[in-house]
């Protein structure tokens, strides 16, 4: 069994999809383990222990792409797929509903590819799930730029030149990014309000001691992630955020919608009443963000008020997201093992395999 993790070519992804602690277990179960020379540098791997921990490094990756049998990216997706072999397997984040002209390109080739972010949201699959081990970070991070972005302190302080009043934070999603969020403002002394329209991630937001403002929806909302609001709850909504948001020094996004376009939750109109000096952080940026001023990959002031859409918060803190990643990544693909025999194989009966399975002989499923 043979396995090559890439390095990554967009010069904005600082993560890698092996750690040289995972090295050491693909090992243990039986693999030969290939990666791409330099792959770990901005993760702070270095390709010496890369080879300590027992992999070989290839400068070349076009030289072994015919023999691997699993091919790892972060979400790389620009190497020579057409050198791979045919029944091999290809795995990353690959965005699947917003790629899928790509993936339909790659899938011709006859490969398996398989989509990390379609990891269902089961028990037996947490080891596994890239996403919120990514999104906790994405969190954490949201509020430390956040904090470097305004020009105030976030705790409440007494000093001799009178008091400083504590930071407010707005965070719109509890999801698990909204989450982390939420408990990292709270650590630094922020006060904070969360809006979701899961009226379930009430008692969690409450337990970290935030607020949580809502509004009384006509549809129940329950579950992992949230649904497309009807038209009446969206201007209910609409309503809420501007009467909240004009008050607050930080406003931190995170509704995605598995799929679809972000919903747009900042209008236009609600930036214009913010105060000069607030930030808001769209961690939506990359599928189109939750504000409707954001611009991906970009920092944008408007009014006063700063706007960063970053792509890729995980990748801001490379060295502990490539850990995690590496290790949702390496529990993943011991599904595909059959660690008596040494070989590879692809369960379609298995719930998690059959989820993230995107295209397969030639053919594209599972984002139809």
């Amino acid at each position: 069994m043979k396995i090559l993790a890439l390095k990554e070519s967009n010069p904005q992804e600082n993560r890698v999809a092996i750690s040289d602690e995972m090295v050491v277990k693909y090992c243990k179960i039986g693999f030969e383990v290939f990666i791409e020379k330099d792959a770990g540098i901005k993760s702070a791997i270095s390709d010496v222990v890369y080879e300590k921990a027992g992999a070989k490094i290839i400068n070349n990756i076009d030289d072994v792409l015919g023999e691997v049998d699993i091919v790892i990216s972060v979400q790389r997706t620009d190497f020579n797929f057409k050198k791979m072999k045919e029944d091999a397997i290809f795995i990353g984040l690959l965005n699947p509903y917003f790629n899928k002209e790509k993936i339909t390109e790659i899938a011709q080739v006859g490969i398996a590819i398989f989509a990390l972010e379609l990891i269902p949201r089961i028990t037996r699959a947490q080891s596994m799930d890239v996403l919120s081990s990514q999104s906790n970070l994405a969190g954490y991070r949201a509020v430390i730029d956040a904090c470097y972005e305004i020009s105030k302190a976030v705790p409440m302080m007494i000093t001799a030149g009178g008091t400083v009043s504590a930071g407010k934070f707005l965070i719109l999603g509890a999801g698990v990014a909204g989450l982390q969020a939420v408990a990292t403002a709270k650590r630094l002394g922020g006060i904070v309000n969360v809006f979701d329209v899961r009226l379930s991630t009430k008692e969690q937001v409450e337990s970290l001691g935030a607020k949580f403002i809502e509004i009384k929806n006509s549809e129940k909302q329950d579950g992992v992630y949230a649904k497309e609001l009807s038209t009446q709850d969206k201007q209910q909504q609409a309503e809420l955020l501007m009467n909240n948001i004009k008050n607050q020094d930080v406003v931190i996004t995170t509704a995605l919608i598995p799929g679809k376009k972000a919903p747009l939750l900042i209008t236009k109109e609600m930036v214009e009443v913010m105060k000069n000096g607030s930030v808001i952080i769209d961690l939506a940026s990359v599928n189109g963000g939750n504000c409707e001023l954001t611009k991906a990959g970009q920092i944008v002031e408007i009014n006063g008020v700063k706007i960063i859409g970053y792509e890729n918060f995980p990748s801001r803190l490379a060295v502990d997201a490539s850990k995690l990643l590496a290790k949702n990544i390496f529990n993943f693909i011991e599904l595909f093992v059959d660690k008596q025999n040494k070989t590879i194989f692809i369960n379609n009966t298995d719930e998690i395999i059959k989820n993230t399975l995107v295209a397969h002989k030639k053919s594209v499923i599972n984002i139809n």
